[in-house]
């Protein structure tokens, strides 16, 4: 009996038994024919295309196409084979489903009744019995399950790029929309389209930067010489977070079944922090709250310990050297950043992104991952990306900045240097052909060298209005002067806008001094500025890392032609499905918190049916 009830089960799959999992046939169906009933829906649709071809067709034509003869039977053989299939998969899925939800219930109440009059469950009777050996299922339920899984991921993942390429259609243009949708969309750092210098027409760069908070990671990643006590320290915060955050849920449980509303986002932080007190002190003693979950002399004892021990000073038996092996032995240093990159070269494999260079800096953070080895841009094709992940943590983001500022001061200084060459060549071949800029006219005109006044007396030169010192150069406008936030978060755009605006003046300039091209100065001049520009172009693409807080960063580089966009498409997906696997995302307090929705306690919507008397 217990083997035909398992046989028989929701679980059981089979093509042609009656109410299977996969099944063509019904229990429900009795005599009736499947196959009698689609070509009655077939023959139907049929007929309706044929009598609409009637009607729109003129009658020279019907005379001539045969109708009712090689049309039909190619709309029939059409039709026939998938909406059969359809349609009986449907059918039969349908008048199954209700029958084992009903089946399933009959089964709890049975064990449930069963349960009360036996000291154990009928499966562990049916194991005590027939041994693992018998009635064991779990492998081949576990190859069913990860089935289903892949189908589902192929699945989600079609419709993702299903979508991914509606939207582009609808849009008619590409956006830093077609990457990441509105949800994660927070997440970007830096997203910019530009031609590429090189085919300006028919390529383009696209440049995409994503940063992930640490507080929006799945799993927590820490560099490779972070020591074990912050480890350990972060672990036992987390847990007490947790834990505030069950006795929250349960005041609020408790409020709610009293019938008040439920607290505030104001009155949740109020009671955290009262709560607080339970688990945490600033006492440092060994008896202290703090030290509750581990004890001080662990703590004590793994002081100053990293990734490594040296080799002399270990001793397999000493408390340091055991925790650091459970902290090792549970990845728990490793675990996030291996997880990213895992993700992220998984999705790649999965969506046709295939990359021939890969080089993954473990201990430093830092994974590199390109289409192609080389990296001469000349000998690349135009459809091509290149991938950088890295983690980085508050030091590196300082030194990230003090180096960022650095180069900008060394770029204004070298592009000025330029400039002032330029402009001295300028001066020379201006005062050499004796012409009039508007300079020497100004200064012709304004401060003449001699004014003579009444009966021959030398005057003074008057007091233009032009003898102060200049702030506007003529080159950018005047700048803003910077707040506390702006100090401690430079922008720099001002600066790097005056250094791209001083290379087209610079070449006008050189256009007016030298008539031909081919001028050795000219040229010399010409490749200098080219290098600048081309160094200023580079470096103008780069990430601001005083825009960058610590935490995952996602630096993407794309070339792609416009007509095509293939590489950008598929890069869309990954990106997504990427945050989707490492990322909690940003979700607001407010609605997170909600445990009911309070709409439905309201008086004021309650609905019931009352007789109306007339």
């Amino acid at each position: 009996m217990a083997r035909e009830t398992i046989v028989k089960g929701p679980n059981y799959v089979h093509p042609e038994k009656p109410s299977a999992v996969g099944s063509r046939n019904s229990l429900n169906r009795h005599n009736r024919d499947e196959y009698q009933e689609a070509k009655g829906v077939i023959d139907e649709e049929v007929d309706k295309i044929l009598n609409h071809i009637h009607a729109k067709l003129p009658p020279e034509v019907l005379e001539k196409l045969d109708i009712m003869g090689s049309m039909k039977s190619k709309l029939h053989n059409y039709f026939n084979q998938d909406f059969q299939n359809m349609l009986n998969r449907y059918l039969v899925t349908m008048e199954d489903e209700m029958s084992k939800k009903v089946r399933d219930l009959v089964d709890k109440e049975e064990n449930r009744t069963l349960n009360r009059y036996t000291a154990r469950e009928i499966t562990e009777i049916l194991d005590r019995i027939g041994g693992t050996g018998t009635f064991n299922t779990g492998e081949i339920e576990k190859s069913l399950v990860n089935m289903y899984s892949h189908l589902q991921g192929h699945v989600e993942r079609g419709m993702s790029e299903l979508e991914t390429s509606t939207n582009a259609l609808l849009r008619e243009k590409s956006d830093v929309g077609a990457f990441v949708r509105g949800q994660n969309s927070y997440a970007i750092v830096k997203c910019s389209f530009k031609d590429n210098l090189r085919r300006p027409k028919t390529v383009m760069d696209v440049k995409l930067s994503i940063g992930i908070l640490d507080s929006e990671l799945v799993s927590r990643i820490y560099h490779y010489q972070v020591p074990v006590k912050a480890i350990i320290k972060d672990i036992v915060a987390k847990n007490i977070h947790e834990l505030i955050d069950s006795e929250i849920e349960e005041v609020n449980h408790q409020i709610l079944d009293e019938g008040r509303e439920e607290m505030t986002d104001s009155e949740r932080i109020f009671e955290k922090l009262r709560i607080m007190d339970k688990y945490i002190s600033d006492d440092d003693s060994s008896d202290s709250k703090r030290y509750q979950f581990v004890a001080k002399k662990f703590l004590d004892a793994v002081e100053g310990i990293q990734a490594e021990i040296d080799s002399k000073d270990y001793d397999a038996l000493n408390i340091r050297e055991n925790i650091k092996k459970i902290i090792d032995k549970e990845n728990i240093r490793n675990r996030g950043f291996n997880t990213a990159v895992n993700a992220i070269t998984s999705i790649l494999d999965t969506s046709k992104m295939g990359y021939q260079y890969i080089e993954n800096f473990k201990n430093a953070r830092d994974c590199l991952i390109r289409e192609y080895e080389e990296e001469d841009v000349t000998r690349l094709p135009d459809e091509r990306y290149a991938i950088r992940l890295t983690y980085y943590d508050q030091a590196q983001l300082n030194s990230l900045r003090k180096a960022y500022t650095a180069q900008i001061e060394e770029l204004n200084r070298e592009v000025m240097h330029l400039w002032n060459v330029c402009d001295g060549l300028y001066v020379i071949d201006r005062n050499e052909k004796g012409f009039d800029d508007w300079d020497t006219l100004s200064e012709r005109m304004l401060n003449p060298k001699a004014k003579r006044g009444f009966f021959g007396a030398k005057k003074e030169p008057e007091q233009e209005a032009d003898d102060y010192d200049k702030s506007w150069n003529e080159i950018s406008f005047i700048p803003a002067k910077e707040t506390v936030v702006e100090k401690e978060n430079p922008t720099d755009e001002s600066r790097l806008e005056e250094i791209g605006a001083r290379f087209p003046v610079m070449l006008k300039k050189l256009e007016d001094i030298y008539q031909d091209v081919k001028d050795e100065r000219r040229r010399v001049l010409e490749a200098r500025i080219d290098f600048l520009k081309e160094q200023y172009e580079e470096f103008a693409n780069k990430i601001n890392p005083y825009h960058v807080q610590p935490g995952l960063l996602l630096d993407i580089d794309i070339v792609s032609i416009k007509k095509k966009k293939t590489t950008m498409m598929n890069m869309a997906n990954v990106i997504n499905e990427f945050l989707f696997s490492v990322s909690k995302g940003f979700s607001d307090a407010a609605f997170v918190s909600l445990s009911r929705t309070r709409s439905t306690e309201r008086a004021d919507i309650d609905q019931e049916f009352i007789s109306v008397v007339e």
